[in-house]
């Protein structure tokens, strides 16, 4: 009962209030953490021994938020089960994230919507995506933050809600170091490129099986809205591969052909390419999805452990 009931909770925590405040955020302690990241890089310049570095840098990470986890479980497990289920449901809600997510949706959208193309590219920025894009048009705007939503589904909701139904807390939490350590440390600067590769290989991994379990709901809500899931899947299975990320091709080639639009980013890859340009309202209509497959996915959650205790 705890665990499928703090799940529902955390969410509900996550509709009404949002994200904790920053000095209480588990994730901007992970942030900080990472941010050593410049004092190990010193220690060598050589390819081999920076990824060896980077590797016991990112473990070493995993495993203090594991065990911090693992050890609130164990304080929190003797209590009356209201009380803990309360709190372990308010310890998971930071570890995801759907307002956040929806909100930075909106305010892209809003801007388009003005429209303030200059104030769309900069929310774009802050909240979504790490790219520049001071020079993107307004179909970018729309096709990037669509992008980044889709992707963002299974990295920022599915697989935290994931791993924490797998493993509890500790498993939310360790997945979440994981996604942070790729979005801080894997990139391929030449800093950067031997370090982080554990921490983007590591993300890989953890997401695989979420990213299609995403995707899964996903389909099951273009059916049930009267959408044409055959053509979507279709696209799914045409592009997914199209992109940099083994993960987050999935959600965001289902998702450009669902919603019959082509996802571009420049030089890099095309998604749905007989697709019309993204809009502004496109925007809209993936936050309604997002909405309905965060609603889906917690019902067969609920439905499978009843299943499981009947």
């Amino acid at each position: 009962m705890v665990q499928v009931g703090a799940a529902l909770v955390s969410v509900l925590l996550d509709v009404r209030f949002g994200e904790p405040p920053t000095r209480v955020h588990p994730v901007v302690w992970m942030g900080q953490y990472l941010g050593l990241k410049e004092r190990v890089l010193g220690v060598s310049s050589l390819p081999l021994p920076r990824l060896a570095l980077g590797a016991a840098f990112a473990l070493v990470g995993a495993g203090g938020c594991g065990i911090l986890a693992w050890g609130l479980t164990r304080v929190l497990s003797p209590l009356p089960w209201p009380i803990e289920l309360a709190l372990t449901a308010a310890l998971l809600k930071p570890l995801f994230s759907v307002s956040a997510l929806l909100d930075a949706g909106k305010v892209v959208q809003g801007a388009l919507e003005q429209p303030d193309l200059p104030e769309a590219r900069r929310l774009l920025a802050w909240h979504l995506v790490s790219r520049d894009t001071a020079d993107l048009s307004e179909h970018e705007v729309a096709g990037a933050a669509v992008s980044s939503l889709a992707e963002n589904l299974t990295d920022s909701i599915v697989a935290p809600l994931f791993y924490f139904a797998l493993f509890g807390l500790p498993g939310a939490a360790v997945y979440r170091f994981a996604n942070t350590a790729d979005a801080v440390l894997g990139y391929r600067t030449a800093e950067l490129e031997s370090f982080g590769k554990f921490a983007a290989r590591a993300d890989d991994v953890l997401n695989y099986v979420p990213a299609r379990l995403t995707a899964v709901l996903l389909t099951l809500v273009f059916t049930l809205s009267g959408s044409d899931a055959r053509t979507a899947l279709q696209g799914m299975f045409r592009d997914q591969h199209l992109t940099p990320s083994p993960n987050g091709g999935v959600t965001m080639a289902l998702a450009a052909a669902g919603l019959g639009i082509r996802l571009e980013k420049r030089g890099v890859y095309v998604l749905n390419a007989p697709g019309r340009a993204p809009t502004a309202s496109d925007l809209g209509e993936t936050r309604k999805l997002l909405r309905r497959t965060v609603a889906l996915g917690l019902g067969v959650y609920a439905a499978l452990w009843g299943l499981s205790r009947a």
